[in-house]
């Protein structure tokens, strides 16, 4: 069975088309509702109109989450930045470092921890996801963005990947696996409160596969 609208290859028995959305009910391949006029209201950081505009209708597009790189996910890199600020320190002491030595040595330091900030910024400006009930969406960039989109309808799995320190401070990554050709595994790093986050896209891909009546896989 074919889609009468992207002539995407369907099950028998399908109420939508996975790829396109249209109703295959009426025979009719309608399209999808047009996307409203207006963008959804500022997200919580107070950035203004989401990179995306939300369907209505029938098909209301409902925003579950958003969120962007922790700084609480650098804590290991902060970590080696004291160790090896102290080392450095300690090295200086016991080989008797003149003060030329003692000038490079701060210099590297320095450097060391500014490259930690500006890494921060870079990553917390640069990165950020929502997740409506339709759609996870993926922004990244500073002076030129490119934005992801996944149909949740598409993501077949959901998992969390989190170390000893991460799991005490309840952030981690987020591996999504997708039917989605064009992105077929992508890692959502950084993410604070993971566990909860993780379980609002597997809620969100399974009500979505049952309101277009679709199987869903057991993950």
């Amino acid at each position: 069975m074919k889609c009468s609208a992207c002539d995407a290859e369907l099950p028998a028995d399908a109420a939508f088309c996975h790829k396109c959305g249209a109703s295959l009910s009426t025979g009719a391949g309608k399209s999808a509702p047009a996307a409203s006029a207006g963008g959804p209201p500022a997200g919580k950081s107070g950035r203004g109109p989401l990179p995306f505009t939300p369907a209505h209708g029938d098909d209301q597009e409902e925003m579950l989450w958003q969120g962007q790189f922790s700084k609480l996910a650098m804590l290991g890199s902060w970590i080696a930045g004291g160790v090896f600020t102290v080392i450095a320190i300690v090295v200086g002491l016991v080989a008797g470092f003149t003060p030329g030595a003692w000038g490079i040595a701060a210099g590297v330091i320095v450097l060391v921890w500014v490259g930690l900030v500006l890494r921060l910024l870079y990553l917390q400006l640069s990165l950020h996801y929502y997740l409506t009930s339709q759609r996870f969406i993926h922004e990244r960039g500073l002076l030129w963005r490119e934005v992801d989109r996944i149909e949740t309808i598409d993501i077949d799995d959901v998992g969390v990947i989190q170390g000893p320190v991460e799991r005490m401070l309840k952030i981690g990554s987020i591996r999504l696996r997708s039917s989605d050709a064009t992105t077929p595994e992508f890692l959502i790093q950084g993410i604070e409160d993971v566990r909860r986050v993780a379980t609002l896209i597997d809620e969100a891909r399974r009500k979505e596969r049952r309101r277009r009546g679709m199987y869903i896989e057991s993950v």
